[in-house]
């Protein structure tokens, strides 16, 4: 759900012409939506316990000098379609990995933000706005 669409659920809720059928029209829809993002978790969770699962197998499938230590992982990339085809994809990939191991540690430095100087927007909440019935 995106932040507009919680704003106008706030402005919504705190308009007093809103009736109790709407309200609870809204909640149903709410517990709907938190019901996919919940399932959506779990098949995440699941999808990144078996990658995790294959590189631990791959690494010690290579300490121990496994023949193809790299079967692990191969398996669980070609099960989702994500093994490269050509050169130009494995440079791609290679290039993203440095990149976002670039930005992990960046991110890693805790370099203090610094806020924009001058004047502070606004958000947009307010009663006057209102969900289409």
């Amino acid at each position: 759900m995106t932040r507009s669409e919680f704003d106008d659920i706030r402005a919504f809720l705190a308009d007093e012409a809103t009736h109790a059928g709407d309200l609870l029209r809204i909640a149903r829809t709410l517990i709907d939506d938190l019901e996919h993002a919940r399932m959506r978790e779990a098949v995440l969770r699941t999808h990144y316990l078996r990658l995790l699962t294959a590189a631990r197998a791959t690494v010690a499938a290579d300490v121990v000098n496994a023949p193809d230590p790299l079967a692990f992982v191969r398996h669980e990339l070609a099960e989702r379609g994500q093994l490269p085809e050509d050169g130009e994809a494995v440079q791609r990939i290679l290039s993203d990995a440095h990149t976002a191991a670039a930005l992990l540690a960046a991110l890693e430095d805790g370099a203090p933000k610094q806020r924009a100087r001058g004047m502070r927007l606004r958000r947009c909440v307010g009663k006057h706005r209102s969900l289409p019935r």
